[in-house]
């Protein structure tokens, strides 16, 4: 299953910019062994090499008991980034800098969503 974004998929995200700041959702499964020690290692690497283009981890945690899902829908850790625009996180994913790092996340997930979400206007 796939677990990083690809060209095309990069491609698509920019095309379907809605304007303003996005908080990317991030959903994982780790692999059984070791994948949570690995993740913690590309969190780290994710806050040095990510904060230039101005990501901001707005939370990461555990899952816990699913209330409301289909069998293998539960996810075991959560983690939420805003980024100021959709092109900060692809110059991002560009960087060498960050990407030197990005084989930490691969080769700790067994399957990942990666979903941009805009936020809504109430009012």
């Amino acid at each position: 299953m796939a677990v990083d974004p690809r060209g095309a998929d990069l491609k698509r995200y920019l095309a379907e910019d809605p304007g303003g700041p996005v908080v990317m959702l991030n959903l994982l499964r780790f692999k059984a062994d070791g994948g949570r020690e690995r993740y913690l290692e590309y969190v780290e690497h994710f806050r040095t090499t990510a904060a230039p283009h101005g990501a901001e981890v707005l939370y990461v945690g555990d899952g816990s008991t699913p209330l409301v899902a289909e069998e293998g829908q539960a996810w075991d850790a959560v983690l939420l980034v805003r980024y100021p625009s959709r092109q900060a996180f692809s110059d991002m994913v560009r960087d060498p800098a960050y990407s030197a790092g990005t084989h930490l996340r691969t080769e700790a997930l067994q399957e990942a969503v990666l979903q941009a979400t805009s936020e809504w206007r109430t009012a």
